[in-house]
């Protein structure tokens, strides 16, 4: 099964978007170059047969077969206890933002199981280790609701990093947050817990959304950003 599942990506590599992937993802090892639509059509056919084979004789050669697992993964439809063990042993193998993103954007996760996720979360935000962090604070995009609202600021205000791909995902984070919550992010980011670099960058995310009314963002532009940062024309300077 696996020589067979390595053969199909290696016909699907394509040098151009090989090169384009590298330049759009620098800390990928081993991107062969294969577009993700290919990529979640093998996961998929993966799931429909012998998965768990699949996940047990994988091998992380490259970028893609690292990736291949963390799709299958997603798709699996198990019981919440065997998906989070499942979750948790590919994290480790997470080494750059593209595998985390798309893993968590493949993920599900049920109504009646949102509490439970919840809880498995919380350990990653007090893990020094980037990826572990940022798989956490990505998976947050699933909890932006009336319940969890309050809890993601606490939580995000907690956390200190240096990691630039940590402080990214937080920025964006609150972007998505002021989307669907003008009012309790505008709230948040005039407490300034954030360090500077990181609220510039979710002012900035906030300012350049088409999503966001012109009102919120003169408002989010109160926040005092660093001085430099880029606020679109006609909110002035």
């Amino acid at each position: 099964m696996q020589l067979e599942i390595k053969k199909q990506l290696y016909e699907l590599t394509d040098r151009d978007y090989q090169k384009f992937s590298q330049k759009l993802n620098p800390d990928g090892k081993n991107i062969l170059g294969i577009r993700l639509p290919n990529l979640r059509k093998i996961a998929k056919q993966i799931v429909k047969s012998d998965w768990e084979t699949y996940l047990r004789t994988a091998t992380d050669d490259s970028f893609e077969e690292i990736l291949l697992q963390g799709l299958v993964i997603g798709y699996i439809r198990t019981p919440i206890e065997k998906y989070l063990q499942l979750i948790k042993d590919f994290i480790p193998k997470i080494d750059n933002w593209a595998i985390c993103d798309t893993f968590c954007g493949t993920i599900k996760i049920r109504p009646k199981d949102s509490d439970i996720v919840w809880n498995f979360l919380q350990p990653f935000f007090r893990d020094d280790r980037p990826f572990f962090l940022r798989f956490a604070l990505v998976m947050l995009f699933k909890f932006i609701d009336e319940k969890y609202i309050a809890d993601i600021f606490a939580t995000i205000s907690k956390i200190h990093s240096d990691n630039r791909y940590v402080k990214l995902a937080i920025a964006w984070l609150t972007g998505e947050c002021c989307v669907h919550f003008h009012e309790k992010t505008i709230k948040f980011l005039e407490s300034k817990v954030l360090d500077s670099y990181v609220q510039n960058i979710a002012i900035r995310k906030i300012t350049e959304s088409f999503r966001i009314p012109f009102n919120v963002k003169i408002r989010i532009k109160q926040c005092k950003p660093a001085r430099g940062l880029w606020l679109p024309r006609e909110l002035g300077r």
